[in-house]
């Protein structure tokens, strides 16, 4: 019919059959959103007699050999599966069938099972070039399970091969943009930015992308002795700055303690005492006795009073 465009094998909508045109008519919808219309492989149009015939055949054969027939009509579908139906290479529904019993027809019907558990994709090391010129190996993995059993049969040959390698590509094209620094501290959002670029990619194939983490971030030798040699240097550094300002500290405080005794002789009695006290409870075989300055200066000029006399 004019105006529609033509299928593919299956009955599929294909781009590459569609007439190019410079110009998109007012009202139109954009490319991306024709190709996502596109790329969803379900049919919509009648069998056509041929398929009816053959159709009604093959209920007629499940008649004619029930009730052996149900044991190879009748399908199990587990709780976590789709099953998605070709009938004569078209899909029957929207929709995946199950989970439960699905009947199908004999010679007419094939079935594909989809799994919907999350699945666990190990990205390899990657040797990347980081954009301050800086080797590294990068190693990941992504969490990711199927929404759409119908679009992950129809849209892609092998939707798990698909997710691993563009997994490992989007991987290097996002660090590749990054420094070093940014490698190494950054590693959460360069996760979540590559969550989102493989959410964005692989909708069309009816994937849902849960998690990306980065589990390693491996650097030549040589660079990880110059970051160890930078990072020594910067804590010995830091250790002189703060015995200095503790030394600073200790001197004004000592300054002003020997400020405070000098206006009150008692209190150097007192400290005296203190001492005295604290080294009897440490070491009780020895006593020390301080005798104050002016009680020595007392003593040494009552001598020197009566040689000058």
């Amino acid at each position: 019919m004019f105006g529609q465009p033509p299928t593919g094998q299956h009955g599929l909508q294909t781009q590459e059959n569609w007439p190019q045109r410079n110009e998109m008519a007012p009202g139109a919808s954009s490319p991306e959103k024709q190709d996502k219309g596109h790329l969803v492989g379900i049919s919509r149009g009648r069998l056509g007699v041929c398929g009816c015939i053959l159709v009604s055949l093959s209920v007629l054969l499940v008649i004619v050999t029930f009730p052996v027939s149900m044991w190879m009509c009748l399908k199990v579908v587990k709780e976590y599966e789709r099953a998605v139906v070709f009938r004569l290479g078209r899909i029957r529904a929207d929709k995946a069938k199950g989970p439960g019993l699905v009947l199908v027809l004999p010679c007419v019907d094939v079935f594909v099972k989809v799994d919907l558990r999350t699945w666990t994709c190990n990205i390899p090391p990657q040797e990347i070039l980081t954009r301050d010129s800086v080797t590294t190996q990068v190693d990941g993995v992504v969490y990711y399970r199927i929404c759409s059993a119908v679009a992950a049969v129809a849209n892609v040959s092998d939707v798990h091969q698909a997710t691993f390698l563009l997994a490992q590509t989007t991987l290097r094209n996002v660090l590749g943009t990054r420094s070093l620094s940014q490698i190494l501290a950054g590693r959460e959002e360069m996760a979540h930015s590559i969550q989102t670029l493989l959410d964005d990619a692989t909708e069309l194939w009816g994937i849902r992308v849960a998690r990306v983490e980065i589990k390693d971030v491996r650097i030549p030798v040589q660079l990880q002795r110059s970051m160890a040699a930078e990072a020594e240097a910067t804590r010995e550094a830091r250790a002189r700055v703060l015995a200095a300002e503790g030394e600073l500290n200790a001197s004004q405080s000592v300054k002003s303690a020997a400020t405070v005794l000098a206006e009150s002789p008692l209190a150097l009695q007192l400290r005296y005492l203190q001492t005295l006290t604290a080294v009897a409870a440490e070491n009780n075989s020895t006593i020390v006795f301080p005798l104050p300055m002016n009680v020595l200066e007392g003593i040494g000029g009552h001598r020197k009073v009566p040689s000058r006399a």
